[in-house]
C-alpha cells in the first residue's frame, strides 16, 4: 500500500480532498485554523503545502513553511482508514527534504500537550522535545 502512495505538491483540484482531510483528522481546530483560509493564506506565502496521493484520492497532508531561519512543520494529517501505513512519515520526509533543499537547518514543529501518541510518532522521525515555551498572541 505505501508504495501505491505518491507524495506530491498541492494543486488546486486538490481543495476539497485537502479540506476534507484536514475536517476529518483535525476536527477540534480552531477558528483561526479553519482549513479554506489555512489553504489560502499558505499559498499566499508559498508553496509548501504536500499531499499524499492513492491513486488520485488525497489521503493525507502536510505543510511546511521557511522563514529564512527555521523550518516550520504544520497539519500532518492522513485519513484514519490509511493510518499506520507510513503516508504520515512519509510526508514529513518529503517535507524535510524539500525545507532541506530551501537551506534549512533545523525545524520545528508543535504538538499539543497530552498528545502522547503525535509525540511518539514525531520521536520516532528524529524530532526531540526541547525545553521552550511555546507563547503566541492573536492579532
Amino acid at each position: 500500500m505505501n508504495d501505491l502512495v505518491r507524495i506530491r505538491d498541492y494543486d488546486d483540484r486538490d481543495r476539497a480532498a485537502v479540506v476534507h482531510v484536514f475536517e476529518t483528522v483535525l476536527p477540534d481546530a480552531q477558528p483561526h485554523n479553519q482549513p479554506e483560509p489555512v489553504i489560502d493564506a499558505k499559498l499566499a506565502v508559498d508553496d509548501m503545502l504536500y499531499v499524499a496521493d492513492l491513486d488520485g484520492q488525497v489521503v493525507g497532508t502536510c505543510m511546511a513553511g521557511y522563514d529564512g531561519h527555521r523550518g516550520w512543520l504544520y497539519s500532518v494529517a492522513v485519513l484514519e482508514t490509511h493510518q499506520r501505513r507510513g503516508i504520515a512519515s512519509r510526508l514529513v520526509q518529503h517535507a524535510l527534504a524539500n525545507l532541506k533543499a530551501r537551506g534549512c537547518l533545523k525545524v520545528n514543529l508543535q504538538v499539543r500537550a497530552g498528545n502522547e501518541a503525535v509525540i511518539g510518532f514525531y520521536e520516532s522521525l528524529g524530532f526531540a522535545t526541547e525545553a521552550r515555551v511555546s507563547m503566541g498572541i492573536r492579532l
